[in-house]
Order: C-alpha cells, then structure tokens, then sequence
C-alpha cells in the first residue's frame, strides 16, 4: 500500500491527468465524483459494467470523496494500491522505484521514493528477482545491490516478471474459484519467465466426450456403520471385493485391486469411511515451475500420511480411437497427458491435456511417492474407472508429488521419452 506525495515535478503522472482518466468513465457514479458528490445509496446508483469495484475505489480517492458504501474513509482516502515495481534508481542517497498502480495502465507509471512505499513484501520480491538476475548474467553476487541504476535489460526482465506475477495470481485465483474441494491451490515460478499454460481448464471431475455413455448406478448399501457392521458386504461386497480402507481413510488394499465406494444411492452419510476419494483434495497443493527442465510440477504445503488419497486423475474421457488419433498430435508436441483406462480392456483413455485437475501437473519419477488405484463410485462400468493416487509413503511438505508413467494403467506409451527423474535408479526413459 502506498500514499503518493505531493507530485514532483518530473513525476509523469500530474493531478490533473488523474482526474481526466476518471472523467472519461461515462457512468452515473463518474459525474457524481466530478462534482465532488457521492450518492449516499448505491442502491439507486447505476453504474456501467465496465466500472470494477477497485475503479470505482480509485475514482473516490482521486475526487478525494469518502465513501462508506466502498470502504473508502479519510484513513484510506490517499491509500493506492501497488501492483508490481518494474525499474530502480538512487539518487542523491535516496532511492526512487517506478510503480505500476493497480488498476491503471503501465502508462501511468510513476517514480516514488521508498520512503512512500507500504509494501514490504513487494519490495523484498523486486530485490530478489533483480539480484538473481544480476547473479544470473554474471555468475556472482553484485557488490552494491542494487546498482545505483539499472540497464535497459534488467529493466525489460523485472517488467517481465512483475506482468508474470500478476498473471501467475490471476490464474491462482481462477483454480481456486474453479476447484470443488478443500485444498487449496497456490502457484509459483521462481525459474523462468512463463506464465500460466494456455487453452487449459480446470475440471473437478471427468468430462465425458460425445457418444459416451455413463451409467449410474442403480442400488446402494443399508448399512448404518459401514466399516464395523457391513451389510451383505456393503458396496465392496456386493461386487466380491474387499473393504477398502481403514478409520483414518488410508487404503489397505494391495496395488491392482479395485476400491468400491459407497455411492450417491446408499443411505450411510456423508462422512462414512467408505468415501474417501468421492471427497475430493484435502491438501494444500502449489503448482510450480521446475528447476530442471520437466515443466511445471506438483508439490504438497503439508505433510501427506502414508496410503492417504492425495488427487484423482481427471480429465476428458474419450475412446481409444480418439486416443490414438489425438496421440500422434501429441507426439509431436512431446507432451504425455493420454491415459488409458485398461483395468479390464482399453475402450477408454482420460486425455487431460486441455481439461483436467491439479493432476495434470504431476510429473513422473521412476521412484514415485503416489500410486494408482482404480475406483468405482457411482459407476460400475469397469471400463470407466476412476483414477486416484494414494501416498506410497510419508510424503514431507515442501515434497514434490510423483507418480511412474509406466505403471500399469498409466499414461498411454507411445514414444520413447527421455526421463529427467533425477533418482537413483532412474530407467533414463518414461517408457
């Protein structure tokens, strides 16, 4: 948070433009605040679409109008907001920074001296990013950081990087708006300057493609305590399988078997210990950039208890021909997302290159800490199980999440891809 000063006199943006900008908004509430007045209702305000709620902030700050009704008041009336700092200098022993105001064009960029500057965080990030830029290009620590002035370069990758973070937050907020489950997606690339992937949508479940059909069960279970007192088996047994998890809802069935959940038609409630991966993510996940050249990658906020449910695999269910014609599309790209669904014959593939769930992220590893199940829930269609990583072992937070592409029923094996695992007993190829 920054209060702009008094405007010097080389500072690019002068009152005056501040109030043009505003004047140019043709809304109700933009000729109330040129004549210094705000409706004391919003109510029976009408306001142009195009006007954000932080706009209409900034339009008050800049009429030097309070406002209730959006939170401004004489203690935040001079407060404007910092999006990202994008250039550096010193002068005369005082340090300046170029900032990019929220809501408004990088054209209305100004210098401000530290001394205005309430983003301690933000600061702390520019500093960061410029000396590993600087250690970057030259291969050691600068011995003034940051140089008194920056080059044309330094300054075109920290407005690079600012944009990146913003466009990084946006996409962070967008997943979590999008997400269905409890845990929480965070996003970080402290490697390079890409941003979100495009053309990708997150999905919470599986997006059938046209021509397929779903049949949802038709039965369900009677039990009032399915883990001490099954009836007839509960849904497990009904299909000769075994229960699948214990009371903590870790899984206790050997790799290859199938889990059986109870389902939208059994009278147990919601919190039954035979719903686990109906329930969704539970964990606090951030996508990040790799360091070495594998993309972007999972890793967990907090620690993961051995045969936990982490994340199921989503994503659109398609046939094995669609599979196989999109596959020689993606060969060339050098991308695997094509999963097939062959628990008991391959009709089916989960392709999750342009929809799909946090899963979409997780790389491979020839020493993985997730294992795949296959689940039945509300359908009991073997050729369209559900996919769901469980937790080989305790996995740390800060850990990154893996799982083996060449497991049975994983991603479909087409090309040799040359592996970048880094583990010990790295196969060399993903397949």
């Amino acid at each position: 948070m920054a209060p702009p000063p008094a405007p010097p006199k080389a500072r690019p943006r002068p009152a005056r433009a501040m109030f043009s900008r505003g004047s140019r908004l043709a809304s109700p509430m933009s000729l109330a605040l040129r004549g210094g007045k705000m409706a004391e209702n919003l109510k029976d305000c009408k306001v142009c679409g195009k006007s954000s709620w932080s706009q209409l902030q900034n339009l008050c700050r800049l009429a030097k109008t309070s406002c209730p009704a959006l939170g401004i008041s004489r203690k935040n009336l001079y407060i404007f907001e910092v999006d990202y700092l994008c250039n550096y200098k010193k002068v005369r022993d005082k340090e300046y920074y170029l900032v990019k105001w929220r809501g408004y064009p990088e054209s209305e960029n100004t210098w401000e001296p530290r001394r205005n500057l309430r983003c301690a965080n933000t600061l702390k990030q520019f500093h960061r990013d410029l000396e590993g830029e600087i250690i970057r290009r030259t291969g050691r620590r600068p011995r003034t950081v940051p140089p008194r002035h920056l080059d044309a370069a330094l300054v075109e990758f920290l407005l690079q990087k600012g944009r990146q973070r913003k466009a990084l937050q946006r996409w962070e907020r967008e997943l979590n708006a999008r997400r269905s489950h409890k845990g929480s997606i965070s996003v970080e690339n402290e490697v390079d300057l890409n941003g979100p992937p495009k053309g990708f949508s997150y999905i919470n479940e599986y997006k059938v493609a046209e021509g397929i059909a779903v049949t949802q069960v038709a039965i369900g279970c009677e039990c009032k305590n399915c883990l001490e007192a099954p009836v007839n088996g509960c849904c497990p047994g009904v299909s000769l399988n075994k229960f699948a998890y214990n009371i903590q809802g870790q899984v206790r069935l050997q790799a290859g078997q199938p889990i059986y959940e109870c389902n939208s038609r059994c009278r147990c409630s919601d919190d039954c210990p035979n719903r686990v991966v109906q329930r969704g993510i539970s964990y606090n996940l951030c996508i990040f950039r790799t360091s070495n050249g594998r993309g972007w990658g999972v890793r967990t906020l907090e620690k993961i208890r051995r045969h936990s449910f982490v994340m199921e695999y989503v994503g659109e269910i398609i046939t094995s021909e669609e599979a196989e014609r999109r596959g020689q599309v993606y060969d060339r790209q050098g991308i695997t997302y094509l999963f097939d669904l062959d628990y008991v014959e391959d009709v089916y593939t989960v392709d999750a290159a342009y929809y799909g769930n946090v899963s979409h992220f997780v790389n491979h590893s020839c020493n993985p800490n997730l294992q795949v199940y296959n689940v039945f829930i509300d359908n009991l269609d073997e050729r369209l199980p559900r996919i769901a990583f469980f937790a080989t072992r305790t996995i740390w937070a800060g850990e990154e999440l893996t799982f083996d592409y060449n497991m049975q029923g994983s991603p479909k094996k087409r090309v040799r891809i040359e592996c970048k695992c880094g583990t010990e007993f790295c196969r060399k190829y993903l397949f």
